[in-house]
């Protein structure tokens, strides 16, 4: 995600003005769509595989195509609407998510499905770094001089609530609608075309430049000269995607598998209100210092993941909602301060790759956990997969904090 601000802004539109105000909102609500259509598949895994015998291997190939695509549009356009526009952009991120919807409706078969994932993550390595930068330059043609607190909450807000907004819309439409593999779909689609409508009488807030610059592949960067802050950054960001990666890939097999419930939407419920919390704590805990969210995190996502080991091997679905809840709020703190920190330790010239790097490593860790899933129980039980994760999880935090403390001491001395 891009958050870059530049000289190419205020393409002949006053500053201060309501056509920005609502365009924040439109463009924040549009956002919400796409990132919410990423996960309509989620809940509807199970239905997959009772109606085409795929494997939980299979499974995870459908997911493997998803997080390549996410990472090609990162590497490849996520920096290209510094200078083609945010709205062109934007508009192409969408339609790639809504061929991916088409597909899904006409082609069910596994080549149709690994192709239609592959173009959701397209769609969202377009859509996510153009959106973030989108909104922060609106936000601050509405309130020029003002603080950067209302972007900060709700792009937060529609990229996490938008992710978990999906798989409660998905499962609740499989519960109740006769057309469970279809209709969320349809309904994504009539959205996304309401959304590119919406997005289309926009104003733009970058000016192609006279000279378009060499095309080139977006180049992760290190912030700034503090190379162990950026470190801690990037491990800060990888650890909240990987927990939402694990919880995603656990939670719909968890629920109909081995409690054997059979509701679509108790899946989607699950992992709405896990990643949904995520989102919550990152608007409550504005009013923190740093440190004070960055301690906050940590002490939650390491008392979480012990919880969602327990609710496994019991198994009780209110201990592994417990503690997915848990290390979900500890997540979105933990995400929230790692961005900041980034952006602030940034140039304003290199932000935008300096973030891009973070995002980078942030939907690897999306990708692990959910690859590995899929790999490791070929092997062995579920519950002996997730405490590996898990486990390596809590090193990666017992091994940042121990960054952190040295840095503080630096910082102090």
């Amino acid at each position: 995600m891009t958050l870059m601000t530049s000289s190419r802004q205020e393409v002949g539109q006053k500053t201060g003005s309501s056509r920005h105000g609502a365009a924040f909102w439109i463009v924040a609500a549009v956002f919400t769509v796409a990132l919410a259509f990423s996960t309509v598949p989620t809940p509807l895994y199970p239905l997959y595989q009772r109606q085409d015998g795929f494997s939980s291997f299979t499974i995870t190939v459908i997911f493997a195509a998803y997080a390549i695509g996410v990472i090609t549009a990162l590497l490849l356009a996520g920096h290209v609407s510094d200078w083609t526009g945010r709205k062109r952009m934007l508009l192409a991120g969408l339609a790639s998510e809504a061929i991916a919807g088409v597909l899904f409706l006409v082609w069910s078969e596994l080549p149709g499905l690994i192709l239609a994932r592959f173009l959701t993550g397209a769609g969202i390595g377009l859509i996510t770094a153009t959106a973030t930068a989108y909104l922060l330059e609106l936000h601050s043609a509405h309130r020029p001089g003002g603080t950067r607190t209302r972007f900060e909450v709700v792009s937060a807000a529609a990229n996490l609530g938008g992710l978990g907004t999906g798989t409660l819309i998905a499962g609740a439409l499989a519960e109740w609608v006769r057309s469970p593999l279809h209709t969320p779909y349809e309904v994504f689609l009539v959205l996304l075309a309401l959304g590119a409508v919406a997005v289309a009488t926009l104003p733009e807030t970058v000016t192609a430049p006279a000279q378009r610059p060499a095309y080139r592949p977006q180049r992760p960067r290190v912030a700034g000269n503090d190379k162990l802050a950026y470190l801690i950054a990037a491990v800060g960001v990888f650890v909240p995607f990987a927990v939402f990666g694990l919880f995603t890939s656990l939670a719909p097999s968890f629920v109909a598998g081995t409690l054997h419930h059979p509701s679509r939407f108790l899946a989607g419920l699950v992992i709405f209100l896990v990643i949904g919390m995520g989102a919550a704590t990152q608007a409550l805990s504005g009013l923190m210092s740093p440190r004070q969210r960055y301690l906050l995190g940590m002490v939650a996502l390491a008392a979480g993941l012990p919880l969602l080991v327990a609710g496994m091997n019991l198994p009780s679905l209110w201990v592994f909602l417990a503690g997915g809840m848990i290390a979900g709020a500890g997540a979105g703190i933990q995400f929230k301060t790692s961005v900041s920190s980034i952006a602030q330790i940034a140039a304003p010239h290199e932000r935008g790759e300096a973030l891009a790097g973070i995002f980078l490593i942030g939907y690897v860790g999306l990708a692990v956990p959910a690859l590995g899933m899929g790999l490791a129980t070929q092997a062995v039980p579920a519950t002996t997969a997730v405490i590996w994760f898990a486990g390596a999880i809590l090193v990666l935090l017992a091994g940042v904090a121990v960054l952190h403390s040295r840095r503080q001491a630096r910082l102090s001395a």
